[in-house]
């Protein structure tokens, strides 16, 4: 039978992982970590060792010191062998065939990768890469490629691969520009990509309402990418990158720190609470030593690159920077990867040679001398570090994705054998299109690629959490991110006093009504105008809207509204006192009417007026009864009742007082002429006058409701400039109702005329004392109500004018009818007609003038 060769390549692990395994699996260990027979050999590259020396003084290409080992990537070779034993063990996915595996150290370094990288792309088993026209029946010496960790060094070579349609998946590689098919056609990976972290930090930016932040990179590919993704996004979601920094990686290490100690202070400057920290974690590291020197706390976010670094968790006093928030790959731990890992270093430790290597220079054939002689049980924090789990899963799916890929093409579909094998050879554009359909549960979790390349994975977000007790930094998942960011923030511990949500806004939040006036370069910085009364902020507008015709709005508005409107209702304090007032004074006017009636033929109620005089009353009780028409919610037929009403009755009573006025003139100033002129005067004479009277407001009232618009009329022609608004009749035009309460003036203007310089006839009732005092009080009360009146808005204007007609009213009552009543009740004996002589028959007697 003979026997193609498949080899997968990682490049560059740096983490660790557990895994489902039995140690009945390690039988057939080989004695050598880096090298394993079998009938598919997966190749891989790790930085398992660190380079001591500057490339750039080399003196020949492998002139170069690369013996320091790194732990994360010797770590992570094991977890490729790990994932290479399970493969084996499980007969259902490669039956009859066997993987093995060759490891390469590149050094962490591009320079050094390029080597190992023509060797998998050389023809067959051989170290030669042909020079073809068409590559389409190439047959290389790996199908596969895994790795590298980076995306730096992924750019070095994957454009090299992707020529060959090489498949290449990357564990660790977040840059999303190699999901550009066009540029990277063979390229997939088993991590998120930076374009989705930068999504998740940015939402939780908008999470906690921070959009004054600072943005610092690592010069890498890793970096500059997401630092100009981040920058780009937070633009858009109005989150302003008050600074953007860069951490060289290439410098001396004097120039780097006074970079870093340079972006600090500008960060200081710049006053921002927030710092997005996009590196790798070495440049993490010594950009927090220095954060601690300078003794700056705030909150800091980071990347999958370096939120689980041990290194930097455990530097002296980082507990003191403040809010550490990070994004790291989901965790989904393999089953039995301690008893692996305790068997295998038991292994080692037995295989042991007893005399250490005579070399312990790292070669291409061997790059790490000195793990088997170092290797053992005690070795096992290499791989249980809890950084190196969190790529576990990644690594895995990435040799498991190919191993199921070869799985379909090969068509395995009994557990017995593959049925392609021997028939078919396997090219590597033949393996791509089959990966990129590849759709795994692997222990419980779905597994697929998008159109790009990407997994179906997300994020767990963490909070750096320190122990007090046990001196260390704990890492406290706090939520997590898949298509949207999910927080518990009740598991939060800020560094604020009272465990507030700490800020970083160059600008405080506006009120509701303002406007934004940007001030300087960043659109997070402004000044807060209020939109003025009639304007309203309209969500995001920059200036204030004016309001649609028909409505208005407040200051600091952000809508504007109907204008509605109030009136004088009857539960009002001020409507309680009104109607309690126009009761009393409503019962005085209807006690004088009824005494006033029970005494109809006396000698007082004739000279008084007589019918006249009862008239009078009970047109004041109907005038004093209509000031309810000025409560409740007013209507059109209210409004053409309210003021005419209040205007007319008075005049039925103030000229009846004129008329008897007119009869004192007569009396007193006429005396002695004939008295049969004075019946004329008392009876037709009044009448007309009363009737005139009456007439004349009559006609100015009917004048007045005939050019008043109606209250729906008012409504509709009123310039809405208002939210809200005393509702009460239009008192318009104005000089109409002037002229309908200044007739009442003049009737008692011209009563009071006539009896203020009237002599009181000499043992007779002094009716002119009664009509002087009312009249005066009545235009005394109406002429201060005019100043006042118009300076008082529309509530007041109504609540005046009620209080000045009852005011009215009772002023009329109590100087005019009041006197007759105490007569009446308290001197009935002086209810003669002897005593009204003067005003019954118009005789006066020649006497002094003397008292009651």
């Amino acid at each position: 039978m003979t026997y193609i060769q498949y080899i997968l390549c990682s490049y560059c692990f740096t983490w660790s992982c557990q895994a489902l395994y039995s140690t009945d699996w390690l039988k057939n260990i080989s004695t050598d970590l880096f090298r394993s027979s079998g009938d598919f050999l997966i190749g891989g590259l790790f930085p398992i060792n660190e380079l001591t020396s500057d490339l750039s003084e080399r003196e020949e290409p492998d002139d170069f010191e690369c013996n320091r080992i790194n732990s994360n990537g010797l770590a992570l070779s094991m977890v490729m062998k790990f994932s290479v034993d399970y493969i084996n063990a499980d007969s259902t996915i490669l039956p009859g065939i066997k993987l093995g595996f060759e490891t390469y150290d590149t050094c962490g370094q591009p320079a050094v990768i390029m080597k190992p990288t023509l060797l998998f792309l050389s023809e067959g088993s051989t170290e030669e890469v042909a020079v073809k026209c068409n590559y389409t029946d190439y047959v290389t010496r790996v199908v596969a490629v895994i790795g590298p960790y980076t995306s730096e060094m992924v750019a070095v070579v994957s454009k090299l691969l992707g020529f060959f349609h090489m498949p290449q998946i990357s564990f660790s590689a977040t840059s999303d520009k190699f999901s550009d098919k066009d540029l990277y056609p063979s390229f997939m990976r088993t991590v998120p990509t930076d374009k989705l972290q930068v999504k998740a930090i940015v939402e939780l930016l908008n999470k906690f309402k921070w959009n004054w932040v600072a943005v610092v990179a690592s010069e890498d590919e890793y970096g500059r990418k997401g630092q100009r993704q981040l920058s780009e996004l937070a633009k858009r979601e109005k989150i302003c990158v008050a600074y953007e920094g860069i951490i060289p990686i290439y410098k001396d290490p004097v120039s780097t720190m006074s970079t870093i100690k340079n972006i600090l202070h500008q960060i200081k400057t710049t006053n921002v609470g927030v710092v997005v920290l996009f590196t790798l974690e070495e440049p993490a590291k010594k950009f927090f030593a220095e954060v601690i020197k300078e003794n700056m706390t705030m909150v800091w976010i980071g990347p999958t690159s370096w939120s689980l670094d041990g290194a930097i968790a455990t530097l002296p006093n980082i507990h003191t920077v403040g809010t550490i928030l990070g994004f790291a790959d989901e965790d989904r731990p393999l089953p039995q990867f301690t008893d692996y890992f305790q068997a295998l270093f038991r292994k080692i430790q037995q295989e042991r040679p007893t005399q250490p290597p005579s070399s312990s220079t790292p070669s291409l054939g061997n790059p790490c001398p000195m793990c088997w002689w170092h290797l053992s049980p005690d070795n096992m924090s290499l791989v249980e570090e809890v950084v190196h789990s969190r790529l576990a899963f990644s690594i895995y799916a990435a040799v498991r994705s190919i191993a199921q890929a070869l799985h379909n093409l090969l068509g395995c579909e009994t557990a017995s054998s593959c049925s392609r094998m021997s028939k078919k050879r396997i090219y590597p554009w033949q393996l791509l299109e089959k990966l990129r359909k590849v759709s795994l549960d692997i222990n419980g979790t779905k597994f697929e690629f998008d159109k790009d390349g990407n997994p179906s994975m997300g994020y767990e977000v963490l909070e750096w959490s320190w122990n007090s007790s046990h001196n260390r930094m704990n890492f406290q998942r706090i939520g997590d991110y898949l298509e949207q960011l999910s927080i518990d923030e009740t598991l939060l511990q800020w560094h604020t006093e009272s465990n507030e949500v700490p800020s970083s806004n160059c600008s405080g939040k506006c009120r509701t009504g303002e406007v934004q006036r940007i001030k300087g370069f960043h659109s997070c910085c402004y000044d807060c105008l209020p939109c003025h009364e009639g304007t309203f902020k309209n969500k995001d507008d920059i200036q204030c809207t004016t309001c649609p015709e028909g409505q208005w709005s407040i200051q600091r508005s952000d809508h504007c509204v109907y204008p509605t409107y109030t009136y004088l209702d009857w539960y009002s304090p001020e409507s309680f006192g009104l109607v309690l007032a126009g009761v009393v004074v409503l019962i005085c006017e209807i006690v004088v009417t009824v005494l006033f009636l029970r005494h109809w033929d006396t000698a007082l109620v004739k000279a008084s007026g007589g019918p006249l005089c009862v008239l009078s009353l009970l047109c004041l009780v109907v005038c004093c009864a209509s000031l309810v028409l000025f409560l409740g919610p007013p209507g059109d037929i209210m409004c053409r009742l309210q003021l005419p009403f209040n205007a007319f009755f008075p005049t039925v009573a103030l000229s009846a007082i004129l008329s008897s006025s007119l009869q004192i003139v007569y009396v007193i100033e006429l005396s002695g002429r004939d008295t049969s002129h004075l019946q004329t005067l008392r009876g037709p004479g009044s009448c007309l006058v009363v009737l005139a009277c009456c007439g004349v407001q009559a006609g100015l009232c009917s004048w007045f409701v005939q050019v008043a618009p109606s209250l729906s009329t008012f409504r509709s022609e009123l310039k809405v400039a208002f939210v809200e608004r005393f509702l009460r009749c239009p008192v318009t035009p104005l000089h109409s109702f002037i002229l309908m309460l200044g007739f009442n003036g003049l009737l008692a203007l011209v009563a009071f005329t006539c009896t203020f310089t009237a002599v009181k006839p000499a043992r007779q009732y002094n009716m002119a004392r009664d009509i002087t005092i009312s009249t005066l009080a009545y235009c005394v009360v109406w002429v201060i109500f005019v100043p006042i009146y118009t300076g008082l808005d529309n509530r007041e204007k109504s609540i005046a004018h009620v209080a000045v007609t009852l005011i009215s009213h009772m002023g009329l009552v109590a100087a005019y009818f009041f006197p007759k009543c105490h007569l009446l009740l308290k001197t009935p004996e002086l209810n003669t007609p002897e005593h009204f002589r003067a005003y019954l028959e118009g005789k006066t007697a020649p006497e002094e003038e003397q008292a009651h």
